[in-house]
Order: structure tokens, then C-alpha cells, then sequence
């Protein structure tokens, strides 16, 4: 097991889906971790279920400032800023003749301007100690075409280019920075996202759910779903000291899927 006891981590979107899972390992493997995401009553909820361990912060990470204010959370809580976990993202709205500037700059400061603010804010702190991991959500939608949101996927595939610039360029300070790209991961991105799974009747959500791992498991080679703590191992090690020579690299978490080519 990849120890993190006693580093200090800063997770976006870490309320629900693969966040809140990658939360609750960093937490198990002795992690301090400052959190946060849009809904107040689900951060509440999972610090006070956690413990001293779990910081929450409201955030809104399509806004710089608002990152800022979580690590500096970590960094004045704790002192330093060891793992950056850049997670939060959403379903975005635009088809390709007929996406419009407002959903073009919404996907773009969600999905990838936060990656870049975080990586900005986070590094000083890194830096200072020549030690620290950063690991970006990406997704196999920024490598295949034949799948997801239009605009997602143009997000997510810069999001990879930024790991690998962001890698070479921080390497010297000994600062590594790769990515996960998770595939048919069940999590409510797929119907709307946390928000619109928060709002539905909780049986309606629960079968919601469940068709959901049947569909996602029949499109796998392996022939289930992934669940978001299959993509929280993986974080989990590329932030550990195991994963020291490990840099620029986009680890996929997909059971195949690229590799068959088909969904």
C-alpha cells in the first residue's frame, strides 16, 4: 500500500464521484486533506464524517481566486502543500455547430483553466520544499473522438498537453506532474453530474445508478464498470513516494477501452 502519512493534499471537486473517493483513500493512507466544491451541505457533511483530517472549502474552481483560496486554506492550515489533486470537472453543453462563446469559455475555465490555476498557485509552495505531485483529471475523451462532449474532449486533450509541459518544465524543482484518464467510470457526470443527482428521488437516483454499471460494464473489455475508487488507487500512487521516476505520463483507467477502440 503507497503510504501518504502525513503529507498535505489539496483536492478540487472532491465532494462527490472520483474526489470524494480519492478523498476518503488520502484520508485512510494518512493524508491531511483540504477539499472543496460547489455544495457547502456535501463538504460539511464529508469533513464532519472525516474528521480532522479533511478540510472543506465552497469553491467555485472555474474561478481563479477561488482555487487560490483553497490551497492557501492548505498552506495556512498546515503549513505546506505537498499533493494537488486537479479533479473537478462537469458535463459541458455545445455540439460542434452550435457551440456559443458562453459554453466555450464555461468548459474551458472548468475543465482546464482550473489545471492551470491550480498548477499556478500550487507550484510556489512545491517549489520551496523541492518536492510535491501534481496529478490533472483528464480523460480518455481527450484521446479518442468517438465518444463524450465536444467541448469536454477538446478540454480534456489540452489538459493532457499541459501534464506534459508542466512535468518537463517542474522536473528540476522535483516536482512530477502527470495525469489519470478515466474511462467508463460510474459517476453522475453521466446523467447531469452531482448536482442534478442530488436533486432527483433517492430510489430514482439509486436505479439511475445501477443501469448505468450495466451499461458501462457491457461497454468494457473487462466486462464491468469502473467505480471512482478504481481511478482514486491510481492518484493515490502516482502521489506517493513509489511513484518518484514517474513523470509526464497519462495513466489510463479505462478497462481496455481505448486500446479496443470501440464504445
Amino acid at each position: 500500500m503507497n503510504s501518504l502519512e502525513g503529507k498535505i493534499a489539496v483536492i478540487t471537486g472532491g465532494t462527490s464521484g472520483i474526489g470524494e473517493a480519492t478523498l476518503r483513500l488520502f484520508v485512510e493512507r494518512g493524508a491531511n486533506v483540504v477539499f472543496c466544491g460547489r455544495s457547502a451541505d456535501s463538504g460539511e457533511r464529508l469533513a464532519s464524517e472525516l474528521g480532522e483530517h479533511a478540510v472543506f472549502v465552497q469553491a467555485d474552481v472555474s474561478r481563479e481566486e477561488d482555487i487560490a483560496r483553497a490551497i492557501e486554506a492548505a498552506t495556512q492550515r498546515f503549513g505546506r502543500l505537498d499533493i494537488l489533486f486537479n479533479n473537478a470537472g462537469a458535463s459541458t453543453p455545445g455540439s460542434l455547430e452550435t457551440v456559443t462563446p458562453d459554453q466555450f469559455h464555461y468548459s474551458m475555465d472548468l475543465l482546464l483553466g482550473s489545471v492551470l490555476f491550480g498548477i499556478k498557485h500550487a507550484v510556489p509552495w512545491m517549489r520551496a520544499q523541492k518536492w510535491g505531485r501534481i496529478i490533472n483529471n483528464s480523460s480518455i475523451n481527450g484521446i479518442r473522438v468517438s465518444s463524450g462532449d465536444y467541448l469536454y474532449g477538446t478540454a480534456k486533450a489540452a489538459v493532457a498537453h499541459v501534464t506534459k509541459t508542466a512535468a518537463i518544465r517542474l522536473a528540476p524543482d522535483g516536482i512530477t506532474v502527470n495525469a489519470v484518464s478515466p474511462g467508463a467510470v460510474a459517476t453522475p457526470i453521466f446523467y447531469g453530474g452531482s448536482e442534478s443527482a442530488r436533486a432527483l428521488d433517492p430510489d430514482h437516483e439509486k436505479a439511475k445508478f445501477r443501469k448505468l454499471v450495466a451499461n458501462l460494464g457491457n461497454a468494457t473489455p473487462v466486462g464491468n464498470a469502473g467505480m471512482p475508487i478504481d481511478v482514486a488507487n491510481a492518484v493515490a500512487y502516482l502521489a506517493s513516494d513509489e511513484a518518484r521516476y514517474i513523470n509526464a505520463h497519462d495513466l489510463v483507467v479505462d478497462g481496455g477501452m481505448v486500446a479496443r477502440g470501440t464504445w
